[in-house]
């Protein structure tokens, strides 16, 4: 019994320093360091990181050649030798008949049968050379049109043009679609001036009075703040922020809804955030130690050239 009562006893006093904790955690910096307002329909959704990957480009397949058919020669030159061979051999002899060196019996000079066996000569050659042709011109035509069928059934190698861009991402359509109404908007002009919202609204929170920042806040966040700078007022705390350093400010995400546009920024910075009492005793936090922190702001407009308003805060 004794050591059950122990263990409740440390379970209870463990729950009563975490609710201390998130109290103090919920003091810090403008809006508590808590999440709140409204960001459309993407209220309660987690902010998107702006992120850049690495987008390879496919490489161009090589592409495949096929070998050229050559035209065959089917023994042309084999066939001129044997024409000019047979020719010749008639010629020489009918040569050697008109100088009287034929046999007995023959006649001089080149008669009728003799013509008449050049020429039959003549024309078998000639068919002989015509029909090889033929055949070798069919085996060409035949391996072309192999090789025509073997190209076309290889699926052709793909282009691609890299002069083009990469599709543009939501982020990158939005503020377009901003430009497009509001030929005015510069995209580091507006990170600029959100970031001088952001020091404005820390130094209005440290003074308890965001009254000069009420115009830069939509109703709802000027509501919000009041209630949580009234409770700072009543426990008789005030937050100080000091040495602000923001490094890092980026759009992560930019869209349309319901005739408003809206872009969220990411603010990375580091500060001196704590807490004292109206004696100026450091209550919580540290006035040594900065603290690094990581906000997502919204801001809103109609959609044209109006007043951007911080509309919501998220944490990381």
């Amino acid at each position: 019994m004794k050591n059950r009562w122990i263990v409740r006893l440390f379970t209870i006093a463990f729950a009563v320093s975490l609710i201390a904790m998130g109290y103090q955690e919920a003091s810090a910096r403008a809006g508590g360091g808590r999440s709140f307002g409204s960001r459309g329909a993407r209220t309660y959704k987690s902010p998107s990181r702006m992120t850049n990957p690495y987008t390879s480009r496919p490489q161009p397949s090589p592409q495949q050649s096929f070998p050229q058919a050559q035209p065959q020669r089917q023994g042309g030159s084999f066939l001129r030798g044997l024409a000019g061979g047979v020719v010749g051999g008639l010629l020489g002899g009918m040569l050697f008949r008109s100088l009287g060196f034929a046999g007995p019996g023959a006649a001089g000079g080149i008669g009728i049968f003799d013509i008449l066996l050049i020429g039959g000569i003549l024309y078998l050659i000639y068919r002989f050379v015509a029909s090889r042709r033929r055949a070798a011109q069919q085996t060409a035509g035949g391996t072309q049109q192999y090789w025509r069928q073997a190209e076309s059934a290889e699926p052709a190698p793909q282009q691609y043009n890299f002069s083009q861009p990469p599709a543009q991402d939501e982020t990158s359509s939005g503020l377009a679609h901003v430009r497009q109404m509001d030929g005015t908007f510069d995209e580091n002009r507006f990170k600029d001036n959100v970031q001088d919202i952001f020091f404005r609204v820390q130094g209005a929170w440290t003074r308890r009075d965001l009254t000069p920042v009420a115009s830069l806040q939509t109703p709802e966040m000027q509501d919000i703040f009041r209630r949580q700078i009234e409770e700072l007022k009543a426990a008789g705390n005030i937050n100080r922020l000091e040495n602000i350093a923001v490094r890092e400010v980026e759009i992560s995400e930019v869209w349309q809804e319901e005739g408003n546009d809206y872009i969220t920024v990411r603010f990375l910075a580091s500060i001196l955030d704590y807490t004292t009492d109206e004696t100026g005793k450091v209550v919580s936090g540290s006035d040594l130690e900065p603290v690094k922190f990581e906000e997502y702001w919204t801001f809103s407009r109609p959609v044209g050239p109006n007043q951007w308003k911080l509309s919501a805060i998220q944490q990381a």
